[in-house]
């Protein structure tokens, strides 16, 4: 995520531009799109991201390509936007992998592994590994074209009313959980529920759950969580990085020009950047705003993540003899990440 990579990315946005006003402005009919945004545009980080993204694709094709992103709710609610993207209700949405797991239990591989790669391996395996193609493959089957669009640094472990002393305590909590990470707590007697984003507050507040996962501290603290549940766990096992979704309909992919479809990539690789980098700047300030408030910032022991560690491997067992395109994903991921190793052990520091 160097300063040099952003600099080209920008030197690709000028580029297009200069293309775009000679071509597709003249060669095509001005098109436009209806978006939907999981996040509200009021949301730190991931918020803004999809709005950024319409105002990417404007800019760099003079007003030829209008992308119009709507916050949740105006179009399909919260993260319920995947049966209205296949069927071309809408031309795209803007969400997590981990919002399709009732779509396809695979799903949520592309979004965040418990115990799993970090930004940069995550990218390198999408980009470089076969993952995106995959990706692509399975929601294909749906008439749909997915992007990487996003990437999230490391996530809060989750929100609770009570401390957690005990691997006991966690019994009978009901929780808000993201994708693979939820089968984990269940091992552990946790009741999981998948709420978008913008449900989750009320939940805490009215008693209907008693903790919640959502995203990094800067994110949750825009949601309100401090204001309620007072005890914040770390690390994030269960998203040590989060990938971030656009889904488009493939009628409306399909019928962009070349130039067009470059616009939307570079709109993303642009939106990667920023997102990853907003998110590691923000934390620090955040979380020591959250002891101000009275939060207590809690480290989960060894013994737990240890126990977390050993729950995930059950659950990939499970998940992988029962999906075929899981253990297609998985099988991928390990291959990938066994290789990377030899580079990884070697150049970064524990």
């Amino acid at each position: 995520m160097s300063l040099k990579l952003s600099a080209t990315v920008m030197a690709a946005l000028v580029a297009v531009s200069g293309f775009t006003s000679a071509t597709v402005a003249n060669a095509q009919d001005r098109v436009r799109w209806r978006m939907h945004s999981t996040y509200s545009h009021a949301l730190p980080v991931a918020g803004k991201t999809a709005f950024e993204i319409g105002e990417t694709v404007n800019t760099i094709s003079g007003g030829s390509f209008d992308i119009r992103v709507f916050e949740p709710g105006a179009l399909v609610n919260g993260a319920a936007y995947y049966d209205a993207v296949s069927k071309g209700s809408i031309d795209a949405a803007y969400g997590s992998p981990g919002f399709n797991a009732g779509k396809n239990s695979a799903y949520p591989f592309f979004a965040a592994i418990p115990f799993g790669p970090g930004a940069g391996e995550m990218l390198a395996w999408l980009r470089h590994g076969g993952g995106l193609e995959i990706a692509q493959d399975l929601y294909a089957r749906d008439n749909i074209h997915m992007l990487a669009c996003g990437i999230l640094p490391p996530e809060s472990a989750g929100w609770f009313k009570k401390e957690i002393k005990s691997l006991d305590d966690l019994k009978g909590i009901k929780m808000r959980f993201l994708g693979l990470g939820a089968k984990v707590m269940e091992k552990f007697g946790v009741s999981t529920q998948l709420l978008a984003p913008g449900e989750v507050y009320q939940a805490l507040e009215l008693g209907t759950l008693d903790a919640a996962e959502q995203s990094i501290p800067a994110i949750d603290r825009g949601l309100g969580f401090y204001q309620i549940a007072k005890f914040n766990y770390f690390p994030g096992w269960h998203q040590q990085s989060t990938v971030q979704e656009l889904l488009i309909n493939m009628d409306s992919w399909n019928a962009l020009s070349d130039a067009q479809r470059t616009m939307v990539n570079l709109a993303c690789d642009k939106a990667t950047i920023d997102q990853f980098a907003d998110g590691e700047a923000m934390e620090f300030a955040i979380m020591q705003q959250n002891e101000e408030d009275g939060v207590q910032i809690k480290i989960w022991p060894e013994e737990f993540l240890a126990a977390f560690r050993d729950a995930w491997e059950e659950v990939i067992a499970e998940e992988t003899a029962t999906n075929p395109d899981s253990k297609r994903v998985w099988d991928s991921l390990q291959a990938y990440r066994k290789n990377y190793e030899v580079w990884g052990d070697a150049a970064y520091l524990d």
